[in-house]
């Protein structure tokens, strides 16, 4: 059983970056589990968890299971958002517990990159690629896209986490400040993604292609 981690105060014109590290802040020890994770936030902070959640694949740190996991919560929060209805997470996958003690260190570790994206981000940029029903529509499903990259099961191979989940995180700032620019830049990592991917599942192929060929021949 463990310690019940203490409900996050609203935001109360907190930039993102404060409010991301009074999450990680309260992070308990030893295990949590994804829905106590997500009862931190809840629906009105959707953004935000999307955000905390792409930060531990943001640098050269390997926690085993836990790209399905947070891929699968963010996921769930693109389709919420498609649905325009409250996050739903299956019981099976809110009771799964994780290693409070390996992410938080990952999690501070990930901060950087907001930082980085606090500085260059502008609110309302190129707003006609954040507004409207239909452009909506097409970013959100994007953000689903990208989400399930994030689950491919490379997590061996460098990089294959880190792309989508740049993308990931550019896309949920862009949606949060109404940037377009991040939006786009979100956009050109989800391609960037397909792009490596196919790479390697092409080599991959031409390599077992070459082996067979050797031991046949």
């Amino acid at each position: 059983m463990t310690r019940p981690i203490p409900p996050f105060p609203p935001p109360d014109g907190q930039s993102l970056r404060t409010q991301l590290e009074g999450i990680i802040e309260r992070l308990p020890s030893g295990s949590m589990s994804l829905g106590e994770l997500l009862a931190v936030i809840g629906d009105e902070g959707l953004l935000v968890l999307s955000i905390l959640l792409t930060l531990v694949f943001l640098i050269p740190v390997s926690i085993p299971g836990v790209s399905t996991v947070f891929g699968a919560a963010i996921l769930l929060v693109g389709l919420s958002r498609v649905s325009g209805r409250p996050l739903w997470v299956p019981e099976k996958l809110a009771a799964r517990q994780l290693p409070a003690d390996r992410l938080r260190p990952a999690l501070a570790g990930g901060m950087s990159w907001v930082r980085r994206l606090e500085r260059i981000s502008r609110p309302y940029r190129m707003p006609a690629l954040v507004d409207g029903r239909a452009v909506g529509l097409v970013n959100n499903l994007a953000f689903i896209f990208a989400a399930l990259l994030l689950m491919a099961p490379f997590g061996f191979v460098p990089f294959s986490n880190t792309i989508p989940a740049i993308a990931l995180l550019l896309y949920a700032v862009g949606f949060i400040q109404r940037d377009g620019v991040a939006v786009l830049l979100g956009h050109l990592a989800t391609i960037g993604t397909v792009v490596y991917f196919s790479v390697l599942i092409g080599g991959g192929g031409l390599a077992l292609t070459h082996l067979w060929q050797r031991f046949a021949g």
